[in-house]
């Protein structure tokens, strides 16, 4: 599955647009995670515990938003954002969407 930030891939044409494909993930940061930023934000920095946890469920939103567009029949997912939210104080969501398409290299 190509995935592209932009509407068109080099060497590529767009065959077939499927539609709109996403994939969601909520994750509790837990209170010991609570805990440990508590305490590294007082100090300022970056909070490795909440950068390791968002990579992840950005990966798991990818990775759900491809089984999406994989049974929509698509081989490419164009114009992908990643967008996100809180959920309480202690709860992060995390969307990954784009368009599911269907792509073809260009004969030369």
């Amino acid at each position: 599955m190509i995935i592209a930030t932009t509407e068109n891939i080099a060497g590529h044409r767009v065959v077939t647009t499927l539609g709109q494909v996403f994939g969601v993930v909520v994750r509790s940061r837990g209170i010991g995670g609570n805990i440990v930023a508590g305490l590294r934000s007082i100090v300022g920095g970056e909070i490795h515990e909440y950068t390791q946890m968002l990579e992840e469920a950005r990966r798991h939103a990818t990775d759900r938003m491809v089984a999406n567009a994989t049974a929509m029949g698509a081989n490419a997912i164009l114009v992908m954002r990643f967008d996100s939210s809180e959920i309480g104080e202690t709860m992060s969501e995390i969307v990954a969407y784009g368009t599911a398409a269907v792509i073809e290299p260009v004969r030369t």
